[in-house]
Order: C-alpha cells, then sequence, then structure tokens
C-alpha cells in the first residue's frame, strides 16, 4: 500500500473548518437564553417553527391553539377530513339501483341468497340456528345416558336423574355392582354439563 498515494490522503484528511452550528437565540421577546426547542408557527406555516428556551416552549404550548380565528362548521370539516388522512374518498358497495352507461342492468347479475346486501333472502325459509357439531367425547357422553345428542338439557338433566333413581346402591337395598356404571353416568354428565348442553 502507497503511503503517499493522493487518494489516501484525500480519506485520512480533515476539513479545514469543522464549524459546530450555534444555538439560535430564543425568539421570545426579551429573552437572550438559547432558543433549542422548536414550535410551530401556526395554520398555513406548516414546516417553519419558532426557537424558543425551555420555559417559553412551554408557555407557547399552553397557549397555542391550530383552529384559532377558524369557524366551527371549518373546524368540524377539517376533523372529518382528518379521519382519511385529508385524502379524497369515493362511496364504495353495490351498484344498484345506479345507472351504467352501458346499459348493464347489476340488479339482475347479482345474486344474493342469503339476504346479506339487502336483498330477499330467497325460498330457503326462516333461518335455523346453527348447532355446533357433536365431538367424540361428546358423544360418548350421550351414549352412556342413552341419548341421541340432539335433546335439549332439561331432557338431558331428567334422563340423568331417572338413571341415577335406578342404580344408586341405596334404590339397590346396598347392592353395590352398578356402582361403576353409576359413576359413568355421572362422569358423563358433568362433562356434557361443562361442555355447555344442560
Amino acid at each position: 500500500m502507497k503511503l503517499n498515494s493522493k487518494y489516501f490522503d484525500r480519506i485520512r484528511v480533515r476539513p479545514e473548518s469543522e464549524a459546530k452550528p450555534e444555538t439560535p437565540h430564543c425568539e421570545w421577546e426579551g429573552c437572550d437564553d438559547a432558543g433549542g426547542y422548536r414550535a410551530p408557527k401556526g395554520r398555513h406555516r406548516e414546516g417553519q417553527y419558532h426557537n424558543f428556551c425551555l420555559a417559553h416552549v412551554r408557555a407557547y404550548n399552553k397557549s397555542y391553539n391550530y383552529f384559532a380565528g377558524m369557524p366551527d362548521d371549518a373546524v368540524s370539516a377539517y376533523q372529518r377530513s382528518a379521519a382519511t388522512g385529508h385524502r379524497p374518498t369515493w362511496s364504495m358497495g353495490n351498484s344498484q339501483g345506479k345507472s351504467d352507461p352501458r346499459g348493464f342492468d347489476w340488479g339482475a347479475a347479482f345474486a344474493d341468497p342469503f339476504g346479506f346486501f339487502g336483498g330477499d333472502a330467497g325460498p330457503q325459509g326462516p333461518e335455523q340456528p346453527r348447532k355446533r357439531p357433536i365431538r367424540n367425547h361428546e358423544r360418548k357422553s350421550f351414549a352412556v345416558l342413552d341419548l341421541e345428542g340432539d335433546e335439549p338439557a332439561d331432557e338431558i338433566k331428567a334422563r340423568f336423574k331417572t338413571l341415577v333413581k335406578q342404580l344408586h346402591p341405596d334404590a339397590n337395598g346396598g347392592d353395590r355392582s352398578f356402582e361403576d356404571r353409576l359413576r359413568e353416568i355421572i362422569n358423563a354428565y358433568h362433562y356434557l354439563k361443562q361442555a355447555g348442553f344442560c
């Protein structure tokens, strides 16, 4: 490597004068402190700032009002426009009822069989409540109670009470031979209760 190369010297040599930028003075009338804090100048002067000291920037911010001098309807229009970032917006949605310059009838071409967009739901009739599918353990619990799985809660509870009365040792003269079957029925009923069936 050549140490006396003109390119090497240009890289390593610092600029002649490195002047640090001076902190501007506070623009508050009668203040001689350094103005290291920026404050916006106001509406229609976006991107322009005052330089104040810390005490005066706090006082300025307390009294600053971007909407000062604007009528109420202009303030509300500005706030509505701010919701979209002051960008233009257009209406969206189904173009039913609007005339198409090409003569295309959008209402005839658009089928809404479920009535999602305000149309007639069609011939399917009143909507039935959707049932969630029965899981394997729930199906086994219904089988233990000798049920199909589509019974209402009061019928499940009545079936549980009937089976407990039949198989309880007190109802069978102290015979404990049905104890395992009784335990299965109680566990199945508690599982269905936790699952929300009864």
